[in-house]
């Protein structure tokens, strides 16, 4: 009998015991219910069952850290020696000599599972898919895992046939994700295509969609183009994919905690990079000046690196805001995939709100999103949260400022709070979370942070769930410690 490390709920137990052994299952778990864990648990049983030795883990960029820092050290029992290497594109010394310590299970003089965890991104690129392929030839006793598998519901994505592809060496196969089907059933065809040909019945992407789906062929000047006008025999396609999938809903879910803590890293670009290290020698150099050092203008110039880490740049009020290549906002987008029902998403910059707000539009209509700060009319804002709180209203996503929106309001029709960046502020943070956990919240409530690593990204949200108040805390030292 396996014996977990960490024990699991009882949805998580049920999701276990139907997939462990399976050749492939789909874990298509709402975020915050474990499904990471349930993965986890799934391949470290089958490892001690001598079925596999190594693991291939693909996720996007801001979740494949969090696999190797904190999912596999938290679930893997402590009896199992791990190996865990991290894929790096420029091919270092010591990454070529990790990843050939578990490339060959018969070369090895100990015993171990090894990891392989990879961004989706690098199996865009011909070294990444080289990589992967050779991984799993080597080590044909494996598992690879799909994480937010609608990262390769586009068929016709180059990241998409690579992971297929790899699929087809794969001993076991899992797919994880909140939200299987995003915008259209059709996407779920990719992500089973990985887990085995004919999972869904079909080996032809054409078949499918004839089956589940009324095309009409329309006519956009001399071109023709396919377009879906209605779905239908919904029921059957549930029904094929019940078989080998396990659903949950946090609604469904009554043994979970009333808060869960999720956390995305959102690595600084190239561009965000040299410009945060420029206004870090300057933030140090004020700290060396001791007549400059103020509680206020520190706070004012770790405000502006929260801003470069948002992507934008600001030198003075009087000043226009400088854009900043950055991976902010898709990571944002690639959570929302995820997601089902309504969600907040807290943003301290009216910058930051109008670009959310209009990239949130684009993606799901200009009805789905409403935008909440300072500049919003008086006689605006009551009717924003009245048709948020409807449970039938197409208004999805309240994009707010937490100063403005962080009081007193009622949106407890979201049970996911997203963090686009943090206020420094701990009563802002409490206020703001107590918008969805309040009296009228039925289900639990996920709060995600997107958090650019080694950055003071880490610091605040450190220092607010340690309950500290920056903002009347005399800085000195400890701000020294966040920079360097």
């Amino acid at each position: 009998m396996y014996d977990f490390k960490t024990e699991p709920y009882e949805h998580q137990r049920t999701a276990w015991e139907t997939s462990w052994n399976a050749p492939y299952h789909f874990l298509a778990m709402e975020m915050g219910t474990g499904k990471s864990k349930v993965a986890i648990d799934s391949l470290a049983a089958l490892y001690e069952e001598n079925e596999i030795d190594t693991v291939l883990i693909v996720a996007p960029k801001g979740v494949y850290d969090n696999w190797v820092m904190a999912e596999i050290p938290l679930h893997l029992p402590d009896r199992i020696t791990a190996k865990i290497v991290r894929w790096q594109p420029n091919f270092t010394q010591k990454f070529k000599k990790e990843i050939s310590e578990i490339a060959v299970p018969t070369n090895r003089t100990t015993k171990f599972l090894g990891f392989l965890v990879m961004n989706i991104e690098a199996l865009s690129t011909p070294k990444g898919q080289q990589t992967a392929k050779r991984f799993l030839e080597l080590n044909p006793s494996n598992m690879m895992i799909v994480d937010e598998s609608t990262t390769i519901k586009n068929r016709k994505a180059a990241r998409t046939k690579a992971v297929i592809e790899c699929g087809r060496k794969a001993k076991y196969r899992r797919v994880l994700t909140g939200s299987p089907i995003t915008k259209s059933p059709i996407d779920l065809f990719s992500q089973c295509d990985f887990l085995a040909p004919r999972a869904l019945g079909f080996d032809n992407f054409y078949a499918f969609q004839s089956r589940y789906a009324v095309i009409e062929r329309r006519h956009a000047g001399n071109r023709i183009y396919p377009h879906i006008v209605q779905y239908r025999r919904l029921d059957e396609l549930g029904e094929k994919f019940d078989t080998f999938s396990s659903r949950v809903l946090k609604e469904d879910c009554l043994d979970l905690p009333d808060k869960i803590y999720m956390r995305r890293n959102v690595p600084l670009t190239d561009e965000q990079a040299k410009a945060y290290n420029q206004m870090k020698e300057y933030a140090l150099a004020q700290l060396d000046d001791g007549k400059l050092a103020t509680t206020a203008s520190i706070l004012t110039q770790i405000m502006r690196l929260q801003q470069i880490t948002c992507g934008f740049f600001k030198p003075d009020e009087d000043q226009p805001i400088h854009p900043l290549k950055n991976n902010r906002l898709p990571e944002l987008l690639n959570i929302i995939e995820e997601l089902s029902g309504k969600a907040i998403i807290w943003a301290t910059w009216t910058h930051d709100i109008h670009k959310i707000r209009d990239s949130l539009a684009a993606a799901y209509g200009p009805d789905s999103v409403a935008a909440y700060h300072g500049e919003t009319p008086q006689d605006d804002r009551q009717k924003i949260v009245n048709l948020f709180q409807k449970v039938d209203s197409p208004l999805r996503f309240f994009v707010g400022q937490p100063r403005t929106g962080g009081f007193g309001l009622t949106l407890t029709a979201a049970n996911t709070v997203i963090y686009y960046n943090n206020s420094y502020d701990l009563e802002t943070r409490l206020q703001s979370e107590d918008r969805a956990h309040r009296i009228g919240q039925a289900k639990s409530v996920t709060y995600i942070d997107l958090v650019s690593p080694k950055t003071v990204d880490e610091s605040i949200l450190k220092a607010l769930r340690s309950k500290i108040n920056l903002a009347g805390t005399v800085l000195g030292e400890d701000v020294r410690g966040w920079l360097l």
